[in-house]
């Protein structure tokens, strides 16, 4: 589903609701049916994972080097990622795996998802992750970005982690630079991933910063 590793381990098999196989943003509530609901960030709904998925594969062609991202929309479809969303919010494998949304009078217009670090060198009591990150990119620009970082911040201190990671890669200097203005900062480490046959790599530093609450 993603360039990177999977963390979300495949839960047994249940009976599940039938989800729409293709979606639109034409299909998210109307803006005239009700009064307009503030934009802001919340947990997301299992309802929503049509939307995420769709929003994942539009993140891809804008973030990821072209080649890599053809390969991974070509490799799964949106009946796919939308059944992978669905499990990871409603069963996840532990209650501090996390599914935010950014909302806009009720549209998600992006995501992230915070869990414990599984890297070799984390503290999996103290060393969370935000392992996606994305807002769509017609809806860039507009605050829900800096929004959904605090919203990510946020959730992770209550979970009672001291220190989150985020892997972005080392040609990513938008979000970089996005992140470095926010406090974050590179910590030497560093990995390479892509296709198995490795005929595209990409190389990511990891970045990391202190959330401990200062006045605790």
């Amino acid at each position: 589903m993603t360039p990177e590793p999977d963390t979300t381990p495949e839960p047994a098999s249940t009976t599940e609701p039938a989800l729409a196989s293709e979606s639109s943003r034409a299909d998210q509530p109307s803006r005239t049916e009700n009064p307009r609901v503030p934009d802001s960030v919340r947990l997301a709904l299992p309802a929503e994972a049509a939307f995420i998925a769709e929003v994942q594969r539009r993140s891809w062609a804008d973030q990821l080097p072209a080649d890599l991202a053809r390969f991974l929309i070509s490799e799964v479809t949106v009946e796919q990622m939308t059944q992978a969303w669905y499990r990871a919010i409603t069963r996840p494998p532990e209650a501090r795996y996390r599914v935010l949304v950014a909302v806009d009078d009720s549209r998600v217009v992006g995501f992230a998802t915070t869990v414990p670090s599984q890297d070799p060198d984390a503290h999996s009591a103290h060393d969370a992750l935000v392992d996606e990150f994305a807002v769509d990119p017609p809806a860039q620009r507009r605050g829900h970005g800096s929004r959904l970082l605090n919203a990510c911040v946020d959730t992770l201190r209550a979970d009672g982690f001291s220190r989150a990671t985020w892997w972005v890669g080392s040609t990513h200097d938008r979000l970089r630079a996005f992140l470095t203005e926010a406090g974050w900062a590179p910590d030497g480490g560093w990995r390479e991933i892509g296709r198995d046959d490795e005929a595209v790599r990409v190389k990511q530093i990891r970045l990391h910063t202190d959330i401990r609450d200062e006045h605790a």
